[in-house]
């Protein structure tokens, strides 16, 4: 199994120990040469420059690692699809059920009131406030436009006797109620 190189550090670490037998001069040109990348291997903000070239050239990957990489990269590819159909039919199962439980709820209101009108006291009442059923012997009294002034329907404004044309464009309308028509769920009844 190869290796992964270490990414090349900011400072220059330890240098080459040199022969004894060189000479000055060439140490100073050497020093000042050193000096140069490193100033200019440096970013605004005084960050030292990783050179990415030269840290990825040193990355070797052996056959096994290709080949794990290939079958990572295909069962992702494969899986992804697989993922997004199931979260949609659970999108889907959790609908349902939403729907199962409100028609449940539905079912209970209707038994409840079925309860209700098996009850003698309810149909009396009912009977009394829907269809004004009087018992032999009582006297009922009806009270017109007992509402409070604010709970009263608006009167309706007057109509005006002029015609007003208001400019549209029927070619969308018409387009729309096409494809509302054919989206519907409704289905026309054969004769």
């Amino acid at each position: 199994m190869a290796r992964r190189p270490a990414p090349p550090s900011a400072s220059p670490g330890p240098q080459p120990q040199r022969p004894a037998g060189k000479t000055r001069a060439k140490t100073k040109t050497t020093a000042s040469a050193a000096s140069v990348p490193r100033a200019a291997g440096r970013t605004r903000g005084g960050a030292p420059r990783v050179d990415v070239r030269e840290w990825a050239s040193g990355i070797r990957l052996s056959a096994f690692s290709v080949i794990m990489l290939s079958l990572v990269v295909l069962g992702a590819w494969v899986l992804v699809p697989t993922i997004g159909t199931f979260i949609d039919q659970r999108q889907k199962i959790a609908a349902l059920e939403a729907s199962v439980q409100v028609s449940e709820d539905e079912i209970a209101a209707l038994v409840a009131e079925r309860e209700r009108w098996n009850d003698p006291a309810y149909i009396t009442t009912q009977a009394r406030e829907r269809l004004y059923y009087v018992k032999p012997g009582e006297v009922v009294y009806l009270i017109d436009n007992d509402l409070d002034p604010s709970a009263l329907p608006r009167e309706q404004d007057p109509v005006s006797d002029t015609l007003e044309e208001k400019p549209t464009d029927w070619m969308p309308q018409l387009l729309r109620t096409l494809v509302t028509t054919g989206l519907s769920d409704t289905a026309a009844v054969a004769p």
